[in-house]
């Protein structure tokens, strides 16, 4: 048998498990992966948890190819796994959900090969799992599986992560003060212990109440980054033109690294759907931008965890009203409490300027390629900058918690795509803000231009690109040896 003729078959016999953190922000990153590992020739299942596949997920909104499974997480089905839940989900994850994973994961790889005229797939032989569960690579390890890890942050922030044990040895622990950093490597200068990942945040008006201490919470995130390293290489949705020195001081701290994003971009918006919302009613969304001027509208979506405070809506919704552009806003369910008042009283003063929604279609990219769009006021998650950045729309990031605080200060001091608004919540920054990001020519050019670096890097021959073969060859070299 030729080179060639092995590689075929190593390839017809890859089978990758895709394991991510059960939140949406971790969910579609991967579901983007798994999208383009099923292009590439590899068998893939996808593995959510009970409660995610049942009310949030459906067999339609992925990938046709894509097989799925769920195990439970070990909560009650009325748990609300939102901000507030997330060290309880955590908790249980590592109980109930890894020993779950664990049976399950001995099952699928330990299965019979199928023959030629069986359908069913071949046993696993990889796993890629979000690095922030250590426990499902230590499991996979064990088992004999090879074990990728996948962080969905910016690699910047990963670094940050990296190192807390550093920061908190230098008293740089992550508060609102303009005092610059020394803790992360190739960041000297730049960070300030503002843009430090932080904990969830409690209300910004209340600094000098007593708080619970965010030492061990820091911790416990730090040493899932570095337990990263256990596994046999680290996945980054980012490209080099972005985070380059980043993943240049990553890569020592792990056996290897691949930086194959942003994975959005490799998918067909036809191909691939995330979310699941009753009858897929975009609530009006398209009609609405249709109807609007080029450039005219502000885009606002804080995320799927970000919570707000009621007068913080009142600041948001009065300085987007004395802007004085349309604008869109994703206003969640669960996101303010007691808000019907002020949202009522800030849409009477937009009028037809205004449209607020629940939630904005499966196909969130069309939104902010939308010729409506001039600019993106949004939180500083990862997976919004990255939709941002390839559509080279402006941001305005108002970060909320853990790795946010970060990219919004690279938005707006390295790649000058945008501003940071951190620490603020006030109508008439908000006011300035999105004016400035609206009409500022140079913010403007710096969004076109990392767009268009972007798109050359997940082309063909691009850097992303380069980096997801050598990635599909990483795991086909893996398989052929566990098998």
């Amino acid at each position: 048998m030729d080179e060639m003729q092995m590689e075929m078959e190593a390839q017809a016999q890859a089978h990758v498990l895709l394991f991510p953190w059960p939140q949406q922000g971790h969910i579609n990153p991967m579901l983007h992966l798994a999208s383009v590992l099923l292009d590439a020739g590899l068998h893939v299942t996808f593995l959510h948890t009970d409660h995610n596949l049942r009310h949030r997920f459906a067999r339609p909104h992925h990938p046709t190819r894509l097989r799925l499974l769920s195990i439970p997480d070990g909560l009650p089905d009325d748990h609300p796994r939102a901000v507030g839940g997330l060290i309880e989900l955590l908790d249980s994850m590592r109980t109930a959900g890894s020993a779950a994973y664990r049976a399950l994961l001995l099952t699928e790889s330990s299965r019979s090969r199928p023959d030629s005229l069986d359908d069913a797939p071949p046993p696993v032989t990889c796993v890629v799992v979000d690095g922030v569960m250590p426990f499902a690579i230590t499991v996979a390890e064990e088992i004999g599986v090879p074990a990728l890890a996948f962080r969905t942050e910016s690699a910047f922030a990963f670094l940050a992560y990296l190192s807390v044990p550093r920061l908190l040895e230098l008293g740089e622990n992550p508060v609102p003060s303009d005092e610059q950093v020394r803790g992360v490597p190739g960041m000297e200068g730049l960070l300030r212990r503002r843009d430090l990942p932080r904990v969830v945040p409690t209300k910004q008006d209340d600094v000098d109440a007593e708080e619970a201490d965010p030492v061990p919470v820091l911790l416990t995130i730090a040493d899932t980054a570095a337990h990263c390293r256990n596994s046999r290489a680290l996945i980054l949705n980012t490209a080099a033109s972005m985070e380059g020195p980043a993943i240049a001081r990553i890569a020592p701290h792990m056996r290897d690294v691949f930086a194959v994003g942003p994975l959005h971009a490799r998918v067909a918006t036809n191909t691939i759907a995330l979310e699941k919302h009753e009858d897929d009613d975009d609530y009006g969304c398209k009609a609405w931008l249709d109807g609007q001027d080029d450039r005219s509208v502000v885009y606002v979506n804080l995320g799927s965890l970000t919570v707000l405070s009621s007068e913080q809506l009142a600041e948001f919704l009065h300085g987007l009203v004395a802007a004085g552009y349309a604008f869109l806003f994703v206003l969640r369910p669960d996101m303010v409490a007691s808000s019907s008042a002020v949202l009522q009283e800030a849409v009477e003063a937009a009028g037809e300027r205004a449209l607020v929604v629940e939630w904005v279609p499966r196909d969130v990219h069309y939104v902010l390629r939308h010729r409506a769009v001039g600019c993106f006021l949004m939180h500083g998650g990862w997976n919004s900058m990255l939709e941002a950045a390839v559509e080279g729309v402006p941001v305005v990031c108002w970060p909320f918690f853990a790795d946010q605080p970060v990219v919004s200060r690279f938005v707006a001091a390295i790649w000058k795509t945008g501003l940071d608004m951190k620490d603020v919540c006030d109508r008439a920054v908000v006011e300035r803000m999105v004016r400035e990001a609206m009409e500022s020519p140079e913010i403007r050019a710096s969004a076109q231009a990392m767009a268009r670096q972007l798109r050359l890097d997940v082309a063909a021959g691009g850097s992303s690109s380069s980096e997801l073969q050598r990635l599909v060859g990483f795991i086909n070299e893996l398989s052929a040896v566990h098998v």
